[in-house]
């Protein structure tokens, strides 16, 4: 399984950035899918989370201004993130639990940067 973000870029703050990441491969059932971001000197934090039934699951700071989705078709999850602020900036990943030939793996997407300016 393979994962590709796109959607990252410069946006001032207040602004807005959707987010994609799309699973391709085969033989593979996605389960939960997730984003997480690091800024520069800091840990990698979960953002928000998505089951296969799109039961969500976000971290307080971004509550309210970011919207997780997934489409099962596409095997792709999306954030859409609004009211972006300064401390949003960071390197965004993508992550996925899957099942490939009924074992459990865990992937990770190549991240893709976000910047916002202030």
């Amino acid at each position: 399984v393979q994962l590709q973000a796109s959607g990252g870029g410069l946006v001032q703050a207040g602004g807005s950035l959707r987010l994609s990441c799309a699973a391709s491969g085969s033989g593979f059932i996605i389960n939960s899918m997730a984003w997480y971001r690091q800024a520069p000197g800091k840990q990698r934090d979960l953002v928000a989370s998505i089951t296969r039934g799109s039961s969500t699951n976000y971290v307080d700071s971004v509550k309210g201004r970011f919207t997780i989705s997934r489409d099962n078709v596409k095997n792709t999850v999306y954030l859409q993130m609004d009211s972006l602020k300064p401390e949003d900036t960071a390197v965004y990943y993508c992550k996925c639990n899957a099942e490939v030939r009924f074992r459990p793996y865990v992937y990770w997407g190549q991240g893709t940067l976000v910047t916002v300016s202030s």
